[in-house]
C-alpha cells in the first residue's frame, strides 16, 4: 500500500488549503480513510476519518472548518481546510485502515501545513 499526500503549504490565518491523498496497491473501497496531524513537539492526533460506508468523524478542532471526502473511483481522499488558524500548523498524515481481516493500517509520508498569524 502506498499513500501519497499533497496540497500542504504556507497560508495566512483565515485562509484555506485542500489536501489530497492518493492510494495505490489498495482495495480502496474496503478501507476507512483518515487524516491525522502532528503539531510541532506534540503527539499525532486524529483530524477526521471517512469509512467506506460513509460514516464521518471529526475531531472537535476540525468541526465546522474542515471537510473530509473521498472519491473511490480515483482512490483519493481529500481534506478541505477552511478558516485555518496558527494552531492548525502541523504535519498532516493520510491513513488507510482496512475494514476486514487482516485490518492492516498504512500511513503516508506526511505533508507540512503552516499557518501564519
Amino acid at each position: 500500500v502506498q499513500l501519497v499526500e499533497s496540497g500542504g503549504g504556507l497560508v495566512q490565518a483565515g485562509g484555506s488549503l485542500r489536501l489530497s491523498c492518493v492510494a495505490s496497491n489498495i482495495t480502496f473501497n474496503v478501507h476507512a480513510m483518515g487524516w491525522f496531524r502532528q503539531p510541532p513537539g506534540k503527539e499525532r492526533e486524529l483530524v477526521a476519518t471517512h469509512t467506506s460506508s460513509g460514516t464521518i468523524v471529526y475531531a472537535d478542532s476540525a468541526k465546522g472548518r474542515f471537510t473530509i471526502s473521498r472519491d473511490n473511483a480515483k482512490n483519493t481522499v481529500y481534506l478541505q481546510m477552511n478558516t485555518l488558524k496558527p494552531e492548525d500548523t502541523a504535519v498532516y498524515f493520510c491513513n488507510a485502515r482496512q475494514e476486514m481481516f487482516p485490518y492492516s493500517i498504512a500511513w503516508g509520508q506526511g505533508t507540512q501545513v503552516t499557518v501564519s498569524s
